[in-house]
C-alpha cells in the first residue's frame, strides 16, 4: 500500500460502513467463545492503522492489545491514535515468545503474504503464540474470481474459499469452532461493479476505501445496517452463511 493509501484508512476505518459493518461481525463470531471483559493479552496481527486495536480492548479487560504490521507507516498512525504495544515485524515471523497471546485477531492479512506456502507459515506462527486454548480470529478475503484493482492496492496475494481457509488452519494444528462467510448480503452489488462494470471499464479504479460521494453518503447508514442485520443472524450459534465477500473462521489452540 502507498503512503495515501493507509492516510485514507485512517481517516476512513472508524466510521466507512465496512469496517464499522464487519466489527459487528466480529462481535456476533467472537463474543460466544471470548466473551468481553475478562482480562486477556491480545495481538491484532496485522493492525494497519490501529482502529481495531482500540476495538479490540473489549476483549483485554485490565489486559493489553499489542499490534504488529510489516508497514512503518501504517504503525505511525496508530501511534497517533496513542497504541504504545506495537512492533514492526511479518506475521511469518512473529517477535514474539511461544504461548503468549489469549486472542489473536488477524483482520484481511493471511492473503497479503507473498510467498506459495508463506500463508501456511503464518497460521503456523499464530498457533505458536497463542496459549494452549486460546483464540485465533481468522478473516480473508473470498473468492478468486472476485480479485479487483483493489487487491492489486492492497498487495492481496490469493483470495481464499471457506474450504481452503478453513483446511490451512486446521493444518497448522487449529481446532476450527466456527467457519463462515461474511458481508453476503452485498456480495451481488460487489459482483456488479468489481466485474460487470469493469468489463464495460465503467469500474471503479484502485482501492475501495474511498469516501462515499456526497450524493452517495446515505449509503453508509444503509450498508451498515445490513452488515448489522448479518451479524444478528450470525449471533445464532449455529448458523453460517454460505456465501459472501469475506471468509471468517474461529479457531482454538488445543487445550494442554
Amino acid at each position: 500500500m502507498r503512503a495515501d493509501d493507509y492516510a485514507d484508512l485512517y481517516a476512513l476505518e472508524e466510521d466507512l460502513w465496512w469496517f464499522g459493518g464487519m466489527r459487528a461481525v466480529t462481535a456476533a463470531l467472537l463474543d460466544p467463545v471470548c466473551p468481553p471483559g475478562r482480562n486477556r493479552l491480545v495481538l491484532d496481527a496485522g493492525c494497519g492503522t490501529g482502529a481495531n486495536l482500540s476495538w479490540l480492548a473489549r476483549y483485554a479487560g485490565s489486559g493489553h492489545v499489542l499490534g504488529v504490521d510489516l508497514a512503518g507507516t501504517a504503525l505511525c498512525f496508530c501511534r497517533r491514535r496513542e497504541h504504545p504495544h506495537l512492533a514492526q515485524a511479518s506475521i511469518v515471523a512473529l517477535p514474539f515468545a511461544d504461548r503468549v497471546f489469549d486472542l489473536l485477531t488477524s483482520f484481511d492479512v493471511l492473503g497479503q503474504v507473498p510467498g506459495a506456502t508463506d500463508d501456511q507459515q503464518a497460521l503456523r506462527e499464530i498457533h505458536r503464540v497463542l496459549r494452549p486454548g486460546g483464540i485465533a480470529f481468522i478473516r480473508v478475503a473470498a473468492y478468486e474470481w472476485m480479485r479487483s484493482d483493489h487487491d492489486d492496492v492492497l498487495g492481496t496475494h490469493r483470495r481464499y474459499s471457506l474450504e481452503s481457509v478453513r483446511g490451512k488452519i486446521e493444518n497448522a494444528g487449529f481446532r476450527v469452532v466456527r467457519a463462515t462467510y461474511a458481508n453476503s448480503l452485498l456480495l451481488p452489488v460487489a459482483m456488479v461493479r468489481r466485474l460487470l462494470l469493469k468489463r464495460v471499464g465503467l469500474g471503479a479504479r484502485g482501492s475501495d476505501v474511498k469516501p462515499l460521494p456526497p450524493t452517495l453518503r446515505w449509503l453508509n447508514v444503509a450498508f451498515r445496517g445490513t452488515l448489522a442485520a448479518e451479524a444478528r443472524i450470525l449471533r445464532h450459534p449455529r448458523t453460517s452463511l454460505p456465501a459472501g465477500l469475506s471468509a471468517i473462521c474461529v479457531a482454538e489452540r488445543a487445550p494442554g
